[in-house]
């Protein structure tokens, strides 16, 4: 099982898969907004995703788990 967390602070924009979605590594899976600046968040693995932890609108710190890959 992989986490995938938030790499700095800022307000999660989208979250761009559903829970039993496919993903291979690397593919954006979410998006947020930190000083202005769009940020995409990448898998860290291939897998399925299992769990989505956060919602957009919400404000996250670096390292918050967006969501989980099995």
């Amino acid at each position: 099982m992989a986490n995938v967390v938030s790499p700095m602070v800022g307000k999660l924009v989208s979250v761009d898969v559903k829970v039993g979605d496919n993903v291979k590594a690397n593919d954006a899976v979410a998006t947020i907004e930190a000083m202005k600046m769009m940020v995409k968040i990448f898998a860290p693995s291939d897998g399925t995703v299992q769990e989505i932890k956060v919602a957009a609108g919400d404000v996250i710190n670096t390292d918050t788990v967006i969501m989980t890959i099995e």
